[in-house]
C-alpha cells in the first residue's frame, strides 16, 4: 500500500492508503475524498479529477501524455504547472507519501 495525502482548499488533510497500481482518481473515490468527481470514470475524457502536484513530486511522475494535456486546457479550476489528471497517475511505491492538493471545483 502506498500513502497517498490529499489536501482540500480548506487546507484540510486527508491520508488515504492506496493499492499499488491503481491511480490516484481510484484511491480518493475508494476513501470518499470529497472534490474527485471522475465522470468518466477514469478514461481521460471529462477533466473532473483535476488535481495539483506538490512541486517536490511532480518530477517524480511519468510525464503529461498530450491527451491529458489537451484535457487540462479545460479544467474548471485554473490550470497550474503543477496541474494533472489524478486517473493518469499511476501508484506505486516510489509515490508513497505523494501530497495532491485539490482545486475550489472541478465542474
Amino acid at each position: 500500500m502506498t500513502t497517498i495525502i490529499f489536501i482540500h482548499p480548506d487546507d484540510r488533510t486527508e491520508r488515504v492508503e492506496a493499492e499499488n497500481d491503481a491511480s490516484v482518481m481510484l484511491a480518493a473515490l475508494t476513501h470518499g475524498v470529497d472534490g474527485i468527481i471522475a465522470e468518466c470514470g477514469g478514461n481521460a475524457v471529462c477533466a473532473t479529477c483535476h488535481v495539483y502536484v506538490d512541486e517536490a513530486w511532480a518530477g517524480k511522475l511519468e510525464p503529461v501524455s498530450d491527451d491529458e494535456d489537451a484535457l487540462l486546457d479545460g479544467t474548471a479550476s485554473e490550470r497550474l504547472p503543477n496541474s494533472r489528471l489524478s486517473c493518469q497517475i499511476k501508484v506505486t511505491p516510489a509515490l508513497d507519501g505523494l501530497v495532491v492538493r485539490l482545486p475550489e471545483r472541478q465542474s
